[in-house]
């Protein structure tokens, strides 16, 4: 148990030495998550993180910016990760796999179709997050399909399996949630998943915003995974925006008037107008204005004429 340990988190990036500390203070027994948060009270910080650029260079970007100013990279992203113009993904593997086995059988098929959904639109960081214990064999009570997906996603260090262990013959699952969400926000992606994670968002505001803005949700049609057209309603962006961190904003279109040349609202129409292209629209009143204005200098100018002699 203590060597899983040392290995789990010498693969997150942390020192042996500090590691060893915590284990020493809080005992070999001790939760992942304590010993996670006691090296973060501790100031420890992953080789990762610490091998970067001096903090001078690094800047501040708020939360959900899609500036593309270089931050802290996390372990396993490579240097074409900060360049991608399309945002990171985070999958709930346990959500993706019970929606596609109908809630009734964890489909890994389901969350493959996922990943090559978002492979295929060209994202170059995908993680799946699944509980340890899917790795035991299928039972009565939680039946596995195509249990070999996970071991090849696995290798592809796609999946990411978070810790588990049973303690006198009850197992002790840490909340895999709480890893989704805070990958995700760390790393500014999108979070897929048809859970509105509303403990987390109770638990910490800067979270709630990130979920309500950043949760894409799907469908499975005949085998086929499906997000909405529009994330965040009808009002909100695109689908190819929402997954981009530099949105690309349409082109405005102009609607005919349905007046056409009837229309009597001159430069205040705000519909288009093809004839007046290359005119100077002017409104109703200088038009009359000017029309009156012709026949009226017109007339002086016979005037004239006609007294010169």
């Amino acid at each position: 148990m203590h060597q899983s340990k040392m290995d789990f988190f010498c693969k997150l990036g942390y020192g042996k030495q500090d590691i060893c500390k915590v284990l020493e203070n809080l005992g070999q027994e001790a939760l992942e998550d304590d010993v996670l948060k006691e090296l973060i009270r501790m100031g420890s910080k992953p080789q990762a993180l610490e091998n970067q650029a001096q903090p001078s260079q690094l800047k501040l970007v708020a939360r959900g910016s899609c500036s593309t100013a270089p931050g802290l990279k996390w372990l396993g992203e490579d240097e074409s990760d900060s360049s991608d113009s399309l945002r990171p993904i985070v999958i709930d593997g346990s959500n993706v796999a019970m929606s596609h086995g109908n809630k009734e059988v964890f489909s890994c098929w389901g969350i493959q179709l996922a990943v090559d959904w978002f492979r295929e639109r060209g994202h170059t960081y995908i993680k799946v997050f699944v509980p340890l214990w899917r790795k035991e064999p299928s039972r009565q009570d939680s039946p596995i399909a195509d249990q070999h997906i996970l071991a090849e996603l696995e290798k592809q260090s796609i999946l990411v399996y978070t810790p588990s262990r049973k303690v006198k013959g009850k197992r002790v699952v840490c909340y895999d949630d709480r890893y989704i969400v805070k990958v995700a926000y760390e790393k500014d992606g999108v979070i897929v998943s048809n859970d509105h994670y509303r403990d987390l968002q109770n638990e910490n505001p800067e979270w709630k915003w990130f979920i309500e803005q950043r949760l894409l949700m799907y469908s499975f049609v005949s085998n086929r995974f499906m997000p909405p057209d529009d994330p965040l309603g009808r009002h909100g962006p695109t689908l190819s925006n929402f997954l981009s961190k530099k949105p690309v904003l349409p082109e405005k279109k102009w609607q005919p008037c349905p007046y056409g040349k009837k229309c009597t609202y001159g430069n205040k129409c705000k519909f288009y107008h093809p004839e007046k292209q290359h005119q100077a629209q002017l409104s109703v009143a200088d038009e009359l204005r000017a029309k009156k204005k012709v026949p009226l200098a017109l007339g002086k100018e016979e005037e004239r004429c006609q007294c010169s002699p």
